[in-house]
């Protein structure tokens, strides 16, 4: 773990001084320094992540699809969304959104004599030795976060508010391994002030931090991906897989439970299934590869024909619609 950190800093280092920084100098920002040396890392972090997706899990979809490309319109909205996304674009407007609310919340805190811990040195009495391993603590973190983001998931099926941003993701009829960040920008900046809070919370390292949300993007993406693919009986229940997700958003049957236009449904976890498992949300059902979307998107007498958007900024309005009650 320490060499490959190594080989990132390096990397960020040299991709910061020989773009980032003479671009904020011409522009007169030689102020944001600090703060643009650790938005290079997020873009080298989603640059590497774009590679992947369009250098291995692409040509895994050609090879493998649960459906044809019938909508190539709707997929390179999504491509743009993963490049707001994965390029730190929205991320950088989070930062001076939810970074003032961050540093005024746990400076009020410090006041009262809590300044957070450390979950990694908490834990560490417990496994003499191992604890002190990078790969131990990155581990440990993957595995909270993923079980934090379980319950971010259901509460963006379960609350009924939530549920109106965080359809616009559930809306992509055509998935693919661009589909990941297909959302509204309400429902991340929602998630991303969690996660902060929690991240904060625990004391994860910056370097551990980012290499805990690269790694879940990556296996997102793929997990989105047109690939018909499932892990078998004992692998779909050890790390969530296309087939797994797929379910998820199947229409009637991954965000509904009890009938038509219900609140709920299966398969909510991030990276393991683990917490489906151990909240009962589960469903494991290996041959099936449903159509994707929303029941109300269908016509009559199915469904509404409910229209959540086309384009980008479409999407976005009709979200906010939804939520105030005119969409």
């Amino acid at each position: 773990m320490d060499w490959l950190l190594d080989l990132f800093a390096r990397a960020q280092q040299w991709l910061f001084e020989g773009l980032v920084q003479p671009l904020l100098f011409a522009a007169g920002q030689g102020n944001l320094l600090e703060d643009a040396f650790d938005a290079t890392g997020w873009l080298l972090v989603g640059l590497l992540q774009i590679a992947v997706i369009v250098v291995v899990i692409v040509p895994l979809q050609r090879w493998r699809p649960v459906e044809p490309l019938r909508d190539r319109h709707a997929v390179r909205i999504d491509v743009i969304y993963t490049l707001i996304h994965r390029l730190g674009l929205f991320r950088v407007g989070a930062f001076f959104a939810v970074e003032p609310l961050m540093a005024g919340l746990f400076g009020h805190a410090a006041v009262y004599g809590y300044s957070g811990f450390q979950l990694d040195a908490l834990v560490a009495p417990w496994w003499p030795g191992i604890t002190d391993s990078a790969w131990f603590a990155f581990a440990l973190y993957l595995l909270v976060f993923d079980f934090v983001d379980y319950w971010i998931h259901r509460g963006q099926h379960g609350l009924g508010a939530w549920w109106q941003l965080h359809a616009l993701h559930h809306s992509q009829r055509q998935m693919t391994a661009w589909s990941d960040n297909r959302n509204h920008l309400l429902d991340d900046l929602l998630r991303d002030v969690i996660i902060a809070l929690v991240a904060r919370g625990i004391g994860v390292a910056p370097g551990q931090f980012v290499a805990v949300v690269a790694v879940t993007q990556l296996i997102e993406s793929f997990q989105h991906a047109n690939l018909r693919l499932s892990f078998g009986r004992i692998g779909e229940r050890l790390l969530v897989s296309p087939r797994f997700h797929r379910l998820h958003h199947s229409i009637g049957v991954g965000h509904e439970s009890q009938g038509a236009g219900t609140l709920g449904g299966h398969n909510f976890a991030v990276l393991f299934p683990l917490w489906d498992l151990l909240f009962r949300t589960a469903n494991f059902e290996l041959d099936r590869y449903d159509a994707t979307g929303i029941r109300d998107q269908l016509p009559p007498p199915q469904g509404q024909a409910r229209d959540y958007g086309r384009g980008f900024w479409a999407q976005q309005w009709r979200g906010f619609a939804r939520l105030v009650g005119r969409g």
